[in-house]
Order: C-alpha cells, then structure tokens, then sequence
C-alpha cells in the first residue's frame, strides 16, 4: 500500500471537492463530485455514498478507482480498491457523520454506504515537469 504523507493528508481534508473515477467492467469511464470524504489513516479514504448510481455499479463490477483533488498548482491523485460497507460499525459512523452534516446544511442527505479506498498508487497532478509522477 502507498502512504500519503502529512502534506497531501492536509490538502484532501482542506479541498472541499474531490473527484472520484471509476470505469465500467469494459472500460468506459465515469467521473464525480464527492464531497462527504474523510482519512481514515496514511494509506486509506473513505467517501460516502449519498448519490452514487453509475459510480456504485461501476465500483461493483470493478473495484479499481482513482481519486483526484487539487487547490491552485497542487494535487494530487490516488489509485487504489474499494470496498462498499452497508452494514458494521464504519457504516454506522459514516450515516451518523452525514445525518450531522445533513442538518448542519439544511439539506437531506442520508448515507447508503461508506466507500473505503486502500491507496495503492500516488500520483502528482500539478503542472509542469513533475506531472503525472509517481510518488508512492
């Protein structure tokens, strides 16, 4: 597994938005928005499903994903597998922690699963020479 380090820890909590990647069991890719993203340490994520649809069947016919996030000329991406909890004790903190965020908002959100990637890969995407570097 890939770690991140304290620099890129601090970047994915800082950005509000990252984006999540996945691709069909064929190959034909998808791209969204996520927001509800936290660390769960150095080499895992986890990322709430609220809306997931292609993204969450994607994910279950091919677990390979990328994630990416940036703010000005730094970011960075991060490849690794998913697996989808509905169920457990994560899951369960993961709902309490949207049905916080839901009434902080305003907005109804409830949670339908807790996606925990294990980083495999970390990539730079900021621009010049060092783009698309491999880092971990």
């Amino acid at each position: 597994m890939a770690q991140m380090t304290e620099r890129i820890q601090t970047l994915f909590a800082k950005v509000p938005t990252a984006v999540l990647c996945t691709a069909t069991a064929d190959g034909m890719p998808n791209a969204v928005p996520v927001g509800a993203k936290k660390i769960i340490d150095a080499e895992t994520i986890l990322i709430s499903d609220q809306f997931l649809n292609k993204t969450l069947a994607n994910m279950q016919n091919n677990p390979r994903v990328a994630v990416t996030f940036w703010e000005g000329h730094e970011g960075y991406q991060l490849k690794g597998t998913v697996t989808i909890e509905t169920s457990g004790p994560r899951f369960e903190q993961t709902a309490r922690w949207i049905d916080d965020l839901s009434a902080k908002a305003g907005f109804p959100l409830k949670s339908k699963g807790a996606v925990i990637i294990k980083i495999e890969e970390i990539y730079a995407v900021a621009p010049g020479p060092g783009a698309g570097k491999k880092l971990a």
